[in-house]
């Protein structure tokens, strides 16, 4: 996969981060009743279980980022399209949750960082593959 596409993937992933730990700090969890039920999953202590639900999500996307992306797997590519709009659509949830409430909504702020480097890596992609899911 081109360096320009594992740039933005690394990116991507960045945002995610400090988009996770903006979430964390403003307790995403006791306000988005996903989130609750997310945390809820690994942990009956909220707080804990948002880390390990978040930990896990960065954690697979480094493993995307270093083994299919890094070493060019046919996969690569939908894996990549699959995190830009995941990460797309999640920029946008936050940003409506917070038009609807006519305030801040816990991840707002980083907000325009996933859907910069989404799209910042869907042009990648683009550029790579004339927009197929697939390399071939």
């Amino acid at each position: 996969m081109m360096r320009r596409t594992r740039v933005a993937f690394a990116l991507l992933l960045a945002a995610q981060a400090a988009h996770s730990a903006e979430e964390y700090v403003a307790k995403l969890y006791d306000v988005f009743p996903p989130a609750h039920f997310v945390s809820s999953l690994f942990s009956d202590d909220l707080r804990a279980g948002f880390v390990v639900a978040n930990v896990l999500l960065i954690a697979v996307g480094v493993w995307c980022w270093a083994i299919p992306i890094g070493r060019g797997w046919p996969s690569a590519v939908a894996l990549s399209w699959f995190w830009a709009a995941l990460e797309i659509v999640n920029g946008m949830v936050h940003s409506i949750l917070a038009v609807a409430r006519v305030g801040y909504f816990p991840g707002v702020l980083t907000a325009p960082l996933l859907i910069a480097s989404a799209a910042w890596l869907s042009m990648s992609l683009v550029a790579r593959t004339g927009g197929r899911v697939s390399a071939t």
